[in-house]
């Protein structure tokens, strides 16, 4: 199921980038609201969803835009409400750029566990990897695959071409290993980077309490006099481990796994959970973001499609006998072969098409075509199953057809095929009444679709 906070929770820090103090209140907020930041230092309260498609700059952080407001370093915070499980929130902010507070999500992990969690009433949907997709950046050699598991796990290798960072990799096997794995891996630079951006009047924020400093050039007079006011220090030293300063680092591999902290927190930005494994090779907040889109056109698609999740391998939850115990069909009309999945509210059953079936002898006998009127009734009988199963003796009741309405046909059905068909009800039942949404798949696509009626009633008793 979904979930949200138990209350809101409240921190205040620095943006690293404008260096204004700013207020971050994150809400608890109703199913299928996603993560919703709410600038409250403007009129009128506007809402700037975190959606992918509102990223406007990667430079030094992913930037948002919607209708000229903008939230600016929003990874952080995104990953730790990914990392914490929580799917709904609303975060409100006094400013437009989050809290920089110590450069990673430990703080925004702590801040959320703080006050808990609260599982809500309606399910979570996953976009479920069935394919191998990827992105890569040949200006950058920046590369981003993902594939099929049942858990999302996320794999980062980073290589910046210096020998005081040298190559990195960092694992996450499962999400819930965020926190103790991957919340306090910390922002980093290099110190050429950092000189730079001083240099042009950024990182108003910075300080090197968030922020590591790799050192990859030499430490001249005018750069360390540069750094300690900046960073309003007496001192600038660099420690054996080439970091700038007396930090401490929390990995040995900190590097990469910040970057995988990223990935996360940029993935969140695609609007729904993730079933598949994330391999990042030098990931970077521009190729994270355009696989977001490329992730995000996949759900929208998967979801337009509907096609259900389903294992062929599983034990079925009927069988032909147990079909044929609860329906009144016998072959040549009985047109389900298995019921895969069974709830209160949806059914899930399989269709082997064969050329054995015997309208194939007159219809279209040089190209075999299933009816489309037969497909209609293998979804109706898969549909009747999902009310004979509510019953005590389903050998005392018959559905009848009382309409059909929407139907379309979108691909045809022929011998080879295997027919999936899940059927939802509309509404709950009444009186006898099923109003039921059906669809009929041949591997990823919707072969047909129908709304249908129907009415259980008791048979006649001779």
């Amino acid at each position: 199921m979904q979930k949200t906070l138990q209350e809101e929770v409240t921190l205040s820090g620095i943006g690293l980038h404008t260096g204004k103090e700013v207020k971050l209140t994150i809400k608890p907020a109703k199913e299928n609201t996603g993560f919703i930041f709410v600038r409250t230092d403007l009129e009128g309260h506007p809402q700037v969803e975190a959606d992918v498609n509102y990223v406007v700059a990667t430079e030094r952080g992913t930037t948002l835009e919607k209708l000229g407001v903008k939230i600016n370093t929003c990874e952080h915070v995104l990953a730790a409400l990914v990392g914490c499980d929580i799917d709904n929130a609303y975060l409100e902010m006094d400013a437009s750029e989050c809290p920089i507070l110590d450069g990673s999500s430990k703080f925004f992990v702590e801040a959320i566990e703080s006050v808990g969690s609260v599982e809500q009433k309606i399910a979570r949907e996953y976009l479920v990897v069935k394919e191998v997709l990827s992105y890569s950046d040949p200006a950058t050699g920046s590369e981003i695959t993902i594939i099929p598991s049942d858990n999302y796990e996320i794999t980062t290798m980073v290589d910046f071409g210096t020998k005081v960072l040298g190559t990195q990799n960092a694992t996450l096997k499962n999400i819930s290993e965020f926190k103790e794995e991957i919340s306090s891996a910390r922002t980093f630079s290099f110190l050429h980077e950092l000189e730079m951006l001083l240099d042009h009047g950024l990182i108003k924020g910075g300080d090197i309490s968030n922020a590591i400093v790799y050192v990859d050039k030499d430490l001249t007079a005018e750069t360390t006099e540069k750094l300690k006011k900046a960073f309003g220090k007496d001192h600038i030293s660099i420690r054996p481990n080439g970091i700038l300063d007396n930090l401490t680092l929390n990995y040995p591999n900190e590097a990469a796994r910040h970057k995988l902290l990223d990935v996360i927190g940029d993935l969140a930005l695609c609007g729904v959970k993730i079933k598949g494994k994330i391999i990042a090779t030098k990931p970077g907040h521009f190729v994270n973001t355009q696989f977001a889109k490329k992730l995000n056109r996949q759900w929208k698609l998967q979801k337009k499609k509907n096609v259900p999740d389903f294992d062929l391998n599983k034990e079925p939850v009927f069988d032909i006998n147990g079909i044929m115990r609860l329906m009144p069909h016998r072959p040549p009309f009985l047109l389900i072969d298995k019921i895969l999945e069974l709830s209160d509210s949806h059914v899930v059953g399989l269709k082997n098409v064969t050329m054995n079936e015997p309208f194939f002898v007159g219809h279209f006998p040089k190209e075999p075509v299933m009816p489309g009127v037969l497909q209609v009734e293998a979804m109706a009988q898969t549909g009747g199953i999902l009310v004979l199963a509510s019953v005590p003796d389903p050998e005392n009741y018959s559905t009848y057809f009382i309409k059909m309405d929407k139907v379309k046909f979108k691909r045809k059905v022929v011998p080879g095929d295997t027919m999936i068909f899940k059927i939802e009800l509309i509404e709950p039942i009444r009186r006898g009444i099923v109003h039921m949404q059906g669809y009929g798949y041949v591997g990823d696509t919707i072969a047909v679709e129908a709304e249908l009626m129907a009415q259980v009633a008791k048979n006649k008793v001779e």
